[in-house]
């Protein structure tokens, strides 16, 4: 699922998928972000397989995935199997820092994407292409460009070398800032801290998935904390 299909003559839509996903992070706010491996691009099957897992986050009440894009011609094919499995899953692309990639997130029909770092030009790549694309910031002048360019929503980015209270520093210099999902270095036990801090979501990476399964603290959080204070 997307929050709608991307579309060359709207260039403005990506401010309606904006506006959507925030909307959606004030249910849920967590992302996860996986990177397909080559076997996972090939279709590795199993119950630990990536796809299976996915599958049971899903089932375990996941809103919000980012599949980190990977110059492989099999990644569309992944994400739309991802969407298949997850009809109701919200689905973005991660680590989009080449044009190539932001091409590709329009040819699947994703709406939104996220990247590690602040490109003004492919920032504005993707708005002509009618996609939210979501920039990383790190510095206060990344931050402060950011806002002078409408973002309403950055990823901080990495964050656990920020900390917690970093994005707080900045309000006093720059004023109201944007909605900022944190990322880089979580994890689950990071959840609750970062949210109480402020910010609009939290997103965790693979370390959260592994070879024998899903860290069982996400699907209690999923499934038990979750329900009971952001629904």
């Amino acid at each position: 699922m997307t929050f709608g299909s991307p579309s060359t003559s709207e260039p403005s839509a990506w401010l309606k998928f904006e506006e959507a996903l925030i909307a959606s992070l004030g249910i849920q706010p967590l992302l996860i972000v996986v990177r397909p491996n080559a076997s996972d691009l090939q279709g590795a099957s199993g119950r630990f397989s990536l796809l299976s897992q996915i599958r049971s986050l899903h089932e375990a009440g996941l809103r919000h995935l980012e599949v980190a894009w990977v110059d492989h011609p099999a990644w569309c094919s992944f994400v739309r199997n991802v969407q298949t499995l997850c009809p109701d899953l919200q689905v973005g692309a991660a680590s989009l820092t080449r044009s190539k990639a932001v091409d590709d997130v329009h040819a699947c029909g994703l709406s939104f994407g996220m990247s590690p770092c602040f490109d003004p030009e492919l920032l504005n790549r993707a708005r002509s292409l009618g996609i939210l694309l979501v920039p990383g910031v790190f510095s206060p002048t990344e931050m402060f460009l950011a806002m002078r360019q409408g973002c309403g929503l950055v990823k901080l980015f990495p964050a656990a070398q920020l900390g917690v209270g970093y994005t707080q520093s900045l309000q006093g210099p720059l004023g109201p800032l944007p909605k900022v999902i944190a990322a880089g270095g979580l994890g689950v036990d990071d959840l609750e801290p970062w949210l109480a801090a402020g910010h609009a979501a939290v997103a965790l990476g693979r370390r959260v998935l592994g070879s024998e399964g899903i860290d069982p603290t996400l699907l209690r959080w999923l499934v038990d904390v979750c329900p009971k204070c952001y629904r």
